[in-house]
């Protein structure tokens, strides 16, 4: 009988862990704040940043399915959305970027300024229209093009 009482608190526990992370998935966590006014980014990732408004830096590995769905996700949302780039950085060969910006799973996304300050970050896949509505602040003002995801 012991074994059924240990049984079934494991399956509860694993329950309760499965639905935490599910909520976790996708939600929009906004930066901590800087320590310093310049911040270190590693040389990948300042390279990749465009000259003006918003880039979402996707954090993926070669084998992560999630990460072709959030790379489907960013890139049409990309395309629509004036002042918005993304940069997909696979971290397989060099997990020194993932360490440096304390990226513990994949994918996560980063929204990074021009001037590299991160806005916000996603850990696993986005909801477009959450992300657009987090993202409206800080793009560059257009002639109100906003599109719908």
């Amino acid at each position: 009988m012991t074994g059924v009482w240990v049984l079934l608190g494991v399956l509860v526990l694993g329950g309760v862990a499965g639905a935490l992370l599910q909520a976790r998935n996708g939600r929009i966590r906004a930066a901590k704040p800087a320590k310093s006014t310049a911040p270190t980014l590693p040389g990948r990732v300042s390279e990749a940043l465009a000259p003006e408004g918003v880039t979402l830096v996707q954090i993926s590995t070669t084998f992560c399915a999630p990460c072709r769905h959030t790379r489907a996700i960013l890139s049409a949302l990309a395309e629509k959305t004036d002042g918005l780039t993304h940069v997909d950085l696979d971290v397989t060969e060099t997990p020194e970027v993932a360490q440096a910006l304390s990226v513990l799973r994949t994918p996560t996304t980063l929204a990074l300024t021009a001037d590299g300050r991160e806005v916000f970050r996603v850990g696993g896949v986005p909801r477009g229209q959450d992300l657009l509505d987090a993202l409206e602040p800080h793009l560059i003002p257009d002639s109100g093009k906003r599109p719908k995801v």
